[in-house]
């Protein structure tokens, strides 16, 4: 039932967008609310990374921090968070320090489609179906052959995750940058 409650719920939310969106972007509202990952997603996110202290892992749509904190506390690595909500920057600043790895991680205000991504050797995201479509052409532009890609909930159209897997009701999605990215396009 805790299923069936979470994707009515984000049915809800999608189709609200859907009416309110336009007015919401005219008044310089954001395009993606912000919706926290749970824990244990985040725990399997990074597991599925397969992270090393040599990684650098970026969350598009930060939110509060929590995926590049976690990732910085458990595995070491250096971490950089992009969200265009100027709250949600000082909510996970505050975090980072709280959490003791403010030395490692990093958060810009910023907009996702301008943003320089191109040191990331991990991305991470929680977005709507619709920005990772739109954001699949500067991923595969940007990022080296390699990269790891890591999304929540949302796939990325007819580019077929590498893996796919099950937490609870959520599915995350991966995918590493081909070679020859220009055909994925």
């Amino acid at each position: 039932m805790a299923g069936f409650k979470h994707w009515a719920g984000v049915a809800a939310l999608v189709a609200g967008l859907g009416l309110a969106q336009a007015a919401r972007a005219q008044e310089g509202e954001y395009e993606v609310p912000y919706v926290p990952t749970p824990e244990p997603v985040v725990a399997e996110m990074l597991k599925l990374a397969q992270l090393t202290k040599k990684d650098v892992v970026y969350d598009l749509g930060s939110g509060d921090g929590r995926v590049v904190i976690t990732a910085a506390q458990k595995y070491g690595v250096r971490g950089v968070g992009i969200d265009i909500n100027p709250e949600r920057i000082r909510e996970a600043r505050e975090n980072a320090r709280k959490a003791g790895v403010a030395d490692r991680v990093t958060f810009r205000e910023g907009d996702l489609f301008q943003a320089d991504i191109h040191e990331a050797t991990v991305v991470t995201m929680y977005l709507l179906p619709s920005v990772n479509l739109r954001l699949k052409p500067k991923l595969l532009a940007d990022l080296k052959p390699g990269t790891r890609l890591i999304s929540h909930d949302f796939d990325m159209g007819d580019w077929k995750p590498d893996k796919q897997v099950k937490v609870d009701y959520h599915t995350i999605y991966y995918w590493v940058v081909p070679h020859h990215a220009a055909e994925k396009k």
